[in-house]
């Protein structure tokens, strides 16, 4: 481990960058939504300004240059000078994105990211700016300044009305401007927290401007600022200029005659000072055509906070929910994590060991080793939770990462497409969110390639033009469920019919249902694409991702209707380590079913079950008739069911809603086991998720319900005993 302790600032840099460019693309969909109100606008320019700043105290020059074409562009919009039509957040997503790779290939070393220059120049001539592409060599014509700003005698009494003001004297010095900084957009962020009066100082000798000038400042400023601020506020404008600049801040009661000259300042006396001009800069803010203030929200009275120079992203967007102090956090490396998962799953195993062996010494009628055994239990329990709780992460960054690739992938195939996401703030394990984003990538594009329309053939139908992909995410049953849903054309089964029997998947007269028909479409080297392009062709995509969310413990479903769309369920377990289990007992075997999975218990009874084939079951439960399997024939632990008036029925539910009952022969206890894989000898197991090890030493499946009755009918037994 590196002892160098900025790299460890550069690589806290990177992390809250993910988390500010986080930030933009909430404000960036906000807008594309149609909401330009003032907060959201300035939440976009605080992201980008912030990014900026940090690479520029970092040296990351190509980071700076690029990220200030993009600070300008949002500062016109601030402004008003830019109007945000669909063509310009076209080109603000664009920028968004490329900003990543940028800031990617700056922590990684790598390359300038291809496309880097095609988007400066789409900038520049969205700005006005003929200028050439930033990487020409240009050369310098030295201009002279004008200070003459005209006649500032029309108000000068706006502070004397007795209101609290505060005087600062702001004077840049080397490192400001060659860090990206600027003092223009540092004034403007002042001028947010309330009404200002900006003068420049301007110093007797000040040299003919030439080139190697061009950074070096001379110009410094005194600002009057009246407004409900504490020192703090104030502060904050000037996070990340505060060590190349001198800063004195004086609170000034009572208020302030602006029309004399400003009041003296602790600096001068510290510091000789030029004289200042008599020209002054008098100005409460800018006033464009239209600026963000003027577009705000109507019952936003309050200013707009200043812009946030430090690297903490501002969330929520809404102002009215935004919580007044940030929550204080602390990164742990990801290992540590793990390791304390690792411990708390051992430390489950031996609550449960100990247990066990407290009850086979016969000691467990004793109330206080009881009482000491629950007290135990329950802190187990707490731990575990808080562990888990820590790992979990929202599924909203990869959801936003799906957000390009459908902007990509439709520019590709010349679509309309637009992604709207729910549920964004579901947590999952992290674990599982890592290997969800290949799978969730290529659902994506296929829905985008496959799925939806072209914009023509769309219009002929009578739909819009712009298709939609609907992604979500909620917790369910004690698992994750995420859906992809587009409302494009369907899935066109007798096309993946006669695919199938082309490539001799299916018989020519196979009898297929329209369930059976979807599911050929996870078979490997499957493809219905006319031609292989860069997103399909080749047979390669869905059967990798029934594997990879098998592989998580999950399960895919598929359903559509044509003309109407196609919608793809992935449920996929909250956690990859810990559970709440029922131990059962099926043909001698010990298992164990999820909890999450059970609706409730009840006992078997005779009367209630009726017989609809020879191998087909439906149980009455209340007045709902339900499939009834028996767990150990299922398993393939025994041929037949043994009629017994003393087993015991687990109603689960499915997915879909759906509901099946579950035979067992006894229930042993309820548990937290700790989760093992089974490894890649075993491969996949239908209607087993994973093992455990329970407090006798003993090894057991945990079950899958909802896979070995996925149908809702019997299908073959599975032959598990290899297995165990």
């Amino acid at each position: 481990m590196s002892n160098d302790p900025m790299a460890e600032i550069r690589s806290s840099f990177f992390v809250e960058c993910e988390e500010l460019l986080e930030s933009l693309q909430d404000a960036l969909n906000i807008m594309d939504e149609g909401a330009h109100d003032c907060e959201t606008i300035n939440v976009a320019f605080r992201a980008v300004h912030s990014i900026k700043g940090g690479a520029g105290a970092f040296g990351f020059d190509n980071l700076v240059a690029f990220s200030h074409r993009f600070e300008t562009m949002m500062e016109e919009i601030r402004a008003g000078r830019l109007a945000l039509i669909p063509d310009t957040i076209k080109l603000l997503f664009i920028t968004a994105d490329l900003l990543q790779d940028v800031i990617r290939a700056t922590r990684d070393g790598a390359a300038e990211p291809a496309g880097t220059q095609e988007v400066l120049i789409a900038l520049e001539a969205l700005l006005g700016e003929n200028g050439p592409p930033a990487e020409e060599e240009v050369d310098f014509t030295p201009m002279g300044l004008s200070f003459d700003f005209g006649d500032t005698t029309e108000d000068t009494t706006y502070l004397t009305d007795g209101a609290t003001g505060w005087s600062i004297a702001f004077t840049p010095e080397s490192g400001l401007y060659t860090s990206g900084n600027e003092a223009l957009l540092i004034l403007r962020s002042l001028s947010q927290l309330g009404a200002t009066k900006v003068t420049c100082v301007v110093p007797t000798d000040l040299p003919a401007p030439t080139e190697e000038n061009a950074e070096t400042p001379f110009l410094s400023w005194l600002v009057h600022l009246r407004g409900d601020v504490i020192e703090d506020d104030i502060r904050q404008v000037f996070d990340f200029v505060a060590d190349v600049c001198q800063l004195e801040i004086e609170q000034i009661q009572g208020g302030i005659d602006l029309g004399t000259d400003p009041p003296s300042t602790a600096v001068e006396e510290e510091k000789p000072r030029p004289a200042p001009v008599t020209d002054t800069v008098a100005a409460s803010r800018p006033e464009p055509a239209v600026t963000c203030a003027e577009v705000s929200v109507p019952e936003q009275a309050d200013p707009p906070p200043p812009a946030n120079a430090s690297l903490t992203p501002t969330r929520p967007l809404n102002p009215s929910t935004a919580p007044s102090e940030p929550l204080a956090t602390v990164r742990v490396d990801l290992e540590k994590i793990d390791q304390l998962v690792n411990l708390v799953g051992e430390l489950v195993i031996n609550q449960a060991m100990l247990t066990q062996s407290v009850e086979k010494a016969g000691v467990g009628h004793q109330p206080d080793v009881m009482s000491g055994l629950e007290s135990f239990m329950t802190l187990t329990r707490d731990i575990q939770e808080s562990v888990m709780m820590i790992r979990a992460q929202p599924v909203k960054p990869l959801f936003q990462r799906m957000a390009r690739i459908v902007r990509e992938t439709s520019a590709s195939v010349g679509k309309e497409v637009r992604l709207r996401t729910e549920g964004d703030n579901t947590e999952v394990d992290k674990t599982v969110i890592e290997r969800l984003a290949d799978p969730l990538t290529h659902m994506i594009r296929n829905a985008v390639d496959h799925g939806l329309e072209l914009p023509d053939k769309r219009r002929e139908e009578g739909k819009p033009a712009e298709g939609v992909i609907l992604l979500s995410a909620s917790h369910r049953a004690g698992r994750v469920l995420i859906e992809i849903e587009d409302d494009g054309a369907g899935i066109n089964r007798p096309k993946v019919r006669e695919t199938a029997i082309r490539k001799g998947l299916i018989a020519p007269d196979a009898q297929l249902t329209e369930n059976e028909i979807d599911n050929l479409l996870f078979v490997p080297g499957f493809s219905t694409a006319s031609k292989i392009s860069a997103l399909s062709g080749r047979g390669v995509g869905m059967d990798v991702v029934k594997a990879a969310i098998t592989g998580l413990g999950g399960r895919i479903t598929l359903t559509s209707a044509p003309g109407v769309g196609t919608k793809l369920s992935i449920s996929l377990p909250l956690t990859l380590a810990v559970l709440d289990g029922m131990v059962v007992q099926a043909a001698g075997q010990t298992l164990v079913v999820p909890l999450s999975a059970i609706i409730e218990t009840a006992k078997l009874e005779a009367d209630k079950i009726h017989h609809l084939a020879p191998s087909a079951e439906m149980m009455q439960i209340r007045s709902e008739f339900v499939p009834l399997f028996d767990l150990g024939q299922q398993l393939g632990f025994r041929d037949a069911r043994i009629e017994s008036a003393s087993g015991i029925v687990l109603l689960i539910s499915q997915e879909d809603g759906r509901r099946a009952a579950l035979i067992v022969d006894a229930i042993m206890e309820q548990r937290q086991v700790v989760i093992k894989g089974l490894g890649q000898s075993y491969g996949n197991i239908p209607g087993v998720a994973a093992a455990t090890i329970l407090g006798d030493g003993q090894i057991a499946l945990i079950l899958d319900p909802a896979d070995l009755v996925r149908d809702g009918n019997l299908s073959s037994p599975r032959d598990l005993k290899a297995a165990v």
